[in-house]
């Protein structure tokens, strides 16, 4: 079965494209020499996504504790909060099926045309709710 990763580094005290220059050939070494099938870099305005597909988990583990992989990671730009490894698929990859036209928010609620000049809004006293009456 496969098993899909992700790495997101964000830019820092420099820019992520210059740390997947540094480090990218390096990674995808690793990731082809432990199992890696498929690989794709993405570039995106905040920073650099490595999306891998690895055989099993067990790949992906070996992966992770070579000497290259930790070097790179543990230098991205931004050491504090700037890389983020989860399981899947990250934000730039697109979806397996297409997406579903949602709900309308608020019932489907539209703003009323301008009332023409024999219309007049009016307060109603006992629930302090405007009404549009005709003149």
């Amino acid at each position: 079965m496969a098993f899909e990763m992700s790495i997101e580094v964000f830019d820092g005290a420099f820019s992520a494209d210059l740390w997947e220059e540094a480090h990218g050939d390096r990674l995808v070494r690793a990731a082809v020499l432990h199992g890696a099938d498929d690989w794709e870099w993405h570039r995106l305005r905040w920073g650099v996504v490595l999306e891998l597909n690895f055989r099993d988990e067990d790949a992906w583990e070996r992966f992770r504790v070579d000497s290259a992989v930790r070097a790179a990671l543990e230098s991205v730009p931004d050491g504090i909060s700037g890389l983020l490894i989860y399981r899947g698929f990250g934000g730039s990859s697109g979806r397996a099926q297409p997406r579903r036209p949602r709900p309308l928010s608020g019932a489907g609620a539209a703003a009323l045309p301008i009332p023409d000049d024999d219309w007049h809004f009016v307060e109603d006293v006992a629930t302090r709710e405007l009404l549009l009456l005709r003149a």
